[in-house]
């Protein structure tokens, strides 16, 4: 690991970045923004993979441990589909979620209609079920929970408003079925100002399950004179209710500073589609895209994030009533 630094909660491994383009048999312009899970006792990655046509599919790479000798695997892929209109120009930014046997992959589809939600379900990373569109364009970031809250599935989505000006905020919508869904209301609103996360933000990795709740990583794009910048940050929502916002931080918690991170085909950005949680049940592995080029890892200990949240409080947007809430 890079040398510790106690002011930072994440710690950037010192053999970042763990995979790029370079790693690949075939060419490839760059590789970044993984979903992770847990398979067969390995780390799992489903990398988003860009050729040099600009358009992107999903690939499998596997560790041992998580951090080194990753083996890419092509023949283990999710594919775009050229002939779906929803996948026709690539796919992208996946998120898993584990439920039961199956794992449960939401990404994104760059349709020839703009950007939406998409789910596919496999058992093996090989044998995919493509179950089709989950939120239309414009729409991205979405990952679902591993639960039902009252018999209904719930999904973090993040739609682009029509007015752009209002902000762009993630939104929590409920489905019986995985195929119909209602009840939008915003979840995390975008703040204002010179805040790190303000005007628009989008969900990271799936939502975390603690002690404390559900654990929401989400990144912040801050507008600067030379371009954005791309940071994360930290809420917690309610174990049985996850559209009830208990906390959420002041501060970003992790920020493009390596070179790795400055320089790319995005310079400033990192952006997580994934974290892995290890059988000590407090080492945190985040899987990162560093400046849309390149994959890095940073470890950190839950309960230094459980910590933050609670030393650092940010303020919480006041509830409002929705149209039939009684």
């Amino acid at each position: 690991m890079m040398p510790d630094d106690s002011r930072e909660l994440f710690q950037r491994h010192d053999r970042n970045p763990i995979i790029s383009a370079s790693d690949f048999p075939h060419t490839v312009n760059a590789v970044f923004n993984p979903g992770a899970t847990e398979f067969d006792g390995q780390t799992l990655l489903l990398l988003r993979v860009e050729d040099r046509t600009g358009s992107s599919s999903l690939v499998v790479a596997t560790s041992d441990d998580g951090i080194t000798n990753w083996r890419i695997d092509p023949e283990r892929a999710l594919p775009r589909q050229l002939d779906l209109v929803e996948e026709h120009w690539g796919i992208e930014d996946p998120r898993i979620t584990r439920i039961g046997d199956e794992y449960f992959v939401v990404y994104v589809g760059y349709s020839t209609y703009g950007p939406l939600v998409l789910l596919a379900k496999t058992r093996d990373f090989m044998t995919w079920e493509r179950c089709g569109v989950l939120q239309p364009a414009d729409d991205k970031d979405a990952a679902l929970f591993p639960t039902t809250f009252d018999g209904r599935w719930a999904l973090i989505h993040r739609p682009v408003p029509a007015t752009p000006d209002l902000g762009t905020h993630v939104w929590l919508s409920f489905s019986p079925d995985l195929h119909y869904w209602g009840e939008p209301r915003v979840l995390l609103a975008a703040r204002r100002g010179s805040a790190w996360d303000a005007n628009k933000i989008g969900l990271g990795p799936p939502p975390l399950l603690t002690k404390d709740g559900w654990l929401i990583c989400y990144h912040g794009v801050h507008q600067t004179a030379s371009g954005s910048i791309y940071r994360l940050g930290l809420a917690m929502l309610d174990q049985d209710d996850p559209a009830k916002v208990l906390a959420r931080s002041s501060e970003w918690v992790l920020g493009p500073s390596a070179p790795y991170e400055q320089s790319g085909d995005v310079p400033g950005v990192v952006f997580s589609c994934g974290w892995v949680l290890r059988d000590d049940g407090d080492t945190l592995h985040l899987y990162y895209g560093a400046a849309d080029s390149v994959v890095g890892v940073a470890e950190t200990s839950l309960a230094k994030l459980l910590g933050h949240l609670e030393t650092h409080p940010g303020p919480l947007e006041p509830s409002r009533r929705r149209l039939g809430d009684p």
